[in-house]
């Protein structure tokens, strides 16, 4: 009989409960539930229905008791940098609201008065980023006070459904860092920028690493799915999971192929490397990398590129037409458009209309405009592809290392025409795959914890063996 363990997988427009079990040595996976996720008004802000996604995650729970298929373990990952606070009876205070609300429009520079923006970044080693969850904290002491004077406790999303399940508040590391929080080469909160800042420090939970165990089932939750299994933590942070599941093969491309250069191709494209120690040179923090936590305290060095949100948008705004695999047609017939924009432009983080923004950021800056939804799509594609291009160049500069290939991870590994246009902006052999990298991640390291694999080595060569991996040669 196998022995199964739940990923639960949660992004921004949907989440999934993925099975996995070793079998013949190769990791297998079968999706059993999916649920759709998004961001509404409320309260005149963006915010997450939390209850509504932690009905659907015991929701997925019992289908597992329907399948008979009852894991042994489960984990969930999330996106990053938000949170919820809890008063003193453990309630949520407010909403659980998005990075993406403009609440933190002007936040960074009110802190760069009270910390340098220069001593933030060498003692955390993070990029500057609007939505960091420092800045949403600033939000909340600026404009309701109260409700950081009545919080007892701040969870990341998945830090909060873990308590929700089983009753206990911790940190997980991977997530934490993204809060910019966190002291750069540690694993504690950093208490003195905290205090700095004016927010309470009790608030903060103890950090853990991923593989920890959190605990059981709470019993109310036990008998509402119909069973009972250990909560563990894998990298919380959806991309700290996808990037343990880079995979590895055993004839090596080169001396850093156990630190390999990725891209998590989602609706962010988070571009990097793996270090052994947070790099916060002058640098690092001009190119704007960020130094997050990894696996096995790992640090992924990398670059936050907008991403597939673009072209996400734009296939929205068309009326869901065109599939994703329609858009990359058209933008390959497209792909003489000389036009290209800045992807990491704030223009394009929330705008009303994605059509509009692209085209008035060419109107702007004197570019021809993009009229067909061909055009458009080029324009965006091929400005991603540029844009890892001069990523690529920028991560071998500053950390002395030379790559002989790309590791594309995620939904975005399955955009053929990007993957082609990956390969000629980075002169670079692409390897674009496993399309579910996150759940895979995810799944890794609880089979780590149970010790299914005995290293980070082992599982990302079985993750080789285990699912399409294809191609693109320069």
């Amino acid at each position: 009989m196998s022995t199964y363990y739940l990923a639960i997988d949660i992004g921004a427009s949907g989440g999934r409960h993925i099975l996995g079990h070793v079998e013949d040595n190769r990791i297998r996976t079968e999706e059993i539930y999916r649920f759709s996720n998004g961001i509404e008004n409320r309260n005149g802000h963006l915010c997450w229905d939390y209850d509504y996604l932690f009905q659907e995650i015991k929701n997925g729970m019992v289908r597992c008791r329907g399948l008979d298929k009852i894991p042994v373990s489960m984990g969930i990952d999330t996106w990053a940098v938000d949170f919820v606070l809890l008063d003193e009876q453990n309630h949520v205070i407010g909403d659980m609201v998005s990075y993406r609300d403009a609440r933190t429009i002007g936040m960074d520079e009110k802190i760069y008065q009270l910390i340098p923006e220069k001593e933030l970044y060498y003692r955390t080693g993070i990029q500057r980023q609007p939505f960091n969850t420092i800045n949403q904290l600033f939000s909340i002491k600026e404009q309701n006070p109260e409700e950081l004077l009545s919080a007892k406790a701040l969870l990341m999303v998945p830090d909060y459904f873990n308590y929700l399940l089983t009753g206990k508040k911790i940190s997980e590391h991977t997530n934490a860092t993204t809060t910019q929080l966190v002291a750069a080469g540690s694993r504690t909160w950093d208490y003195e920028l905290i205090e700095r800042l004016g927010y309470p420090k009790d608030i903060f939970m103890p950090i853990k690493s991923p593989g920890t165990l959190v605990g059981s089932l709470l019993r109310e939750v036990a008998e509402e799915v119909g069973f009972d299994l250990n909560v563990v933590l894998p990298a919380t942070h959806d991309t700290g999971s996808a990037v343990l599941a880079v995979p590895s093969e055993e004839a090596k491309h080169s001396e850093y192929d156990n630190y390999p250069l990725y891209i998590s191709s989602g609706t962010w494209s988070l571009m990097g490397t793996e270090l052994d120690d947070a790099l916060c040179d002058e640098e690092s923090r001009i190119h704007n990398f960020t130094n997050e936590g990894g696996y096995g305290y790992r640090y992924r060095y990398l670059k936050n590129i907008m991403g597939l949100w673009m072209i996400q948008r734009l296939k929205e705004e068309l009326n869901e037409e065109y599939s994703f695999e329609n858009l990359c047609s058209m933008a390959d017939e497209n792909s003489t458009f000389p036009s290209r924009v800045d992807v990491n432009h704030p223009d394009f983080l929330a705008p009303e209309s994605m059509i509009k923004a692209v085209k008035d950021y060419c109107r702007d800056k004197g570019l021809q405009i993009p009229q067909t939804p061909g055009e458009i799509a080029a324009c965006i594609y091929l400005s991603l592809s540029d844009c890892y291009g001069r990523t690529v160049k920028e991560i071998e500069e500053l950390t002395g290392r030379e790559y002989s290939a790309v590791h594309i991870i995620g939904g975005g590994s399955k955009a053929d025409y990007l993957n082609r246009l990956t390969v000629a902006s980075t002169g670079k052999e692409v390897l674009a795959g496993p399309a579910e990298a996150t759940a895979i991640g995810n799944l890794a390291a609880q089979m780590l914890h149970a010790k299914e694999f005995s290293s980070v080595k082992e599982v990302r060569r079985c993750i080789y063996d285990s699912f399409e991996i294809k191609k693109y040669i320069p």
